[in-house]
């Protein structure tokens, strides 16, 4: 098998491993002027090897060029290393560091632990004094153990300063676990989450984040979300609802926390009440990045960017997985309620140069300029009348196109994916998924989708709707169009930014 082959759905500006397959983004920190990226990681085959779970590494200096490092966390006697968190210890709470230094302390979970009679999944932690390049792990590991179920993993970590403190927030089978410790060494129970919820149990829950958000852009006024993964199809009711788009998916819930428990503005009553982050296929496990925020006070998150239904199965060569674009995560009151919304980050701001830019202009003439690209990898910014309804079509060729559209009448984004290349690995790849839209305050409505080798991000109502979804074309499937149903639907705007260089 030739290079190009093995490599023909490389993304060209999302992260993914040289080799291996990866899944959750772990450990994810600002430290040192690094972002760092950790996830799951099985180094040799492209499937994973859960019993041989390790942290792969990598790092960037602006969120878009990406430095893949050598693995930081291998398995020991505890188990394999699953999902967790990485924290910055500036005060030495740990006794890690120098007297007055500071460094890195990982908290994960160790699965398939056999030190411990019973206790499968335990937590443990280990630190790093070179800026994550090398990791030693605490003698006294491990520092956490299971009272009663099987499924205990994916530890979050924060300082919350109110009571001088860490909190863990861990995936405990149908609910969220918080724990409390002075120093990430002793921990103690504080409360719990979401076994009484009526949201949706029909996977465990995975991977929880706990962040606190200013409310509308004010920081005198914040609330705190509670994120969490549900996996596909075994959980605690299987007939419980779906995610939007099936499989694997991700919850939020908006309220307060007071150090010890969260306790939800809203209570879950019905299948409409649950709140997904993405209504895609392909957006799972996102967390935060610790020890930062935004100029705006807003945190930063990416995911793993596939679907436990088919993940083992996507057609690539010798590497498998990658991640999301990286999104600034921003609480704004929409209908009356506040409601998690999603922007790429700023820094893909940079990515890429104009190869059309128009304004006002009427959908022929941008098809027009549309038909004369041939791109693999590009961005799409559009902003039209809310009352009109238009779709692009993007990695298009004689018989392949993926459609990413607006319809007015039904106020729906939508992304249809059935004829966008290889979609026979799994039956229920080739799908159209829709994420309803906000009616937008001023009658226009702004789209924006980031297009790469094997995916497409669709954003739209200032990040209101998001969908997620990989896609599998051909190399050659690099046109690009527009559907309407009136050559004289104007646009208010339309540019396209292509990406001309590798960004991995």
């Amino acid at each position: 098998m030739n290079v190009s082959s093995i490599q023909k759905y490389r993304p060209a500006y999302h992260y993914s491993p040289a080799e291996g397959w990866m899944n959750d983004p772990n450990g994810m920190v600002y430290f040192g002027g690094e972002y760092h990226l950790f996830y799951q990681y099985t180094t040799h085959g492209a499937k994973p090897d859960f019993a041989n779970m390790h942290w792969g590494h990598a790092v960037s200096k602006d969120l878009l060029h990406w430095e893949e490092l050598s693995v930081a966390l291998k398995p020991d006697d505890n188990g394999a290393i699953f999902s967790g968190s990485v924290v910055v210890d500036q005060d030495n709470r740990t006794g890690f560091f120098n007297e007055e230094g500071s460094g890195l302390v990982a908290i994960y979970t160790n699965a398939g632990n056999k030190t411990i009679p019973g206790k499968d999944q335990v937590q443990s932690i280990a630190y790093s004094n070179d800026n994550g390049r090398t990791w030693s792990k605490y003698d006294g590991n491990p520092v956490l153990l299971p009272a009663d179920t099987a499924d205990f993993r994916d530890p979050k970590v924060f300082w919350y300063g109110p009571s001088s403190e860490w909190v863990m927030t861990l995936a405990v089978k149908d609910r969220v676990e918080f724990y409390k410790s002075p120093n990430l060494k002793e921990w103690s129970y504080a409360s719990s989450f979401g076994a009484e919820v009526a949201g949706s149990h029909r996977g465990v829950y995975e991977c929880p984040d706990l962040v606190q958000i200013p409310v509308d852009g004010d920081p005198s006024n914040t609330k705190w979300v509670l994120i969490v993964s549900v996996g596909d199809r075994n959980g605690i009711n299987d007939s419980d609802p779906e995610p939007p788009a099936g499989g694997s998916g991700i919850m939020y819930f908006v309220g307060e926390f007071d150090g010890t428990t969260f306790i939800p503005d809203d209570q879950v009553t019905s299948e409409g009440d649950i709140r997904w982050v993405d209504h895609g296929s392909d957006c799972y496990a996102a967390v935060t990045w610790s020890n930062m925020t935004t100029e705006t006070g807003n945190p930063l998150w990416l995911g793993w960017m596939s679907n436990w239904r088919y993940a083992n199965l996507t057609p690539t060569v010798d590497w498998r997985g990658a991640m999301t674009i990286p999104r600034e995560l921003a609480l704004e009151t929409r209908s009356g309620k506040e409601t998690l919304v999603q922007r790429p980050a700023r820094e893909l701001g940079q990515l890429g140069a104009p190869v059309v830019s128009l304004k006002e202009v009427k959908a022929s003439e941008a098809q027009s300029a549309l038909s004369a690209l041939q791109l693999d990898s590009y961005v799409i910014r559009a902003e039209l009348d809310a009352k009109e309804s238009l779709a692009f079509k993007v990695r298009t060729s004689a018989d392949q196109e993926t459609v990413v559209g607006y319809d007015s009448g039904l106020k729906e984004l939508y992304v249809d994916r059935t004829r966008s290349g290889q979609v026979e690995f799994h039956e229920d790849f080739a799908a159209r998924h829709t994420a309803a839209v906000a009616e937008p305050t001023d009658g226009k409505l702004d789209l924006l989708v980031y297009v790469d080798r094997s995916s497409v991000e669709v954003f739209a109502s200032r990040g209101q709707a998001v969908i997620t979804d990989l896609i599998f074309p051909e190399p050659s499937a690099k046109g690009l169009g527009l559907l309407t149903e009136k050559g004289d639907l104007k646009l208010h705007s339309l540019e396209i930014h292509a990406l001309t260089s590798e960004v991995r």
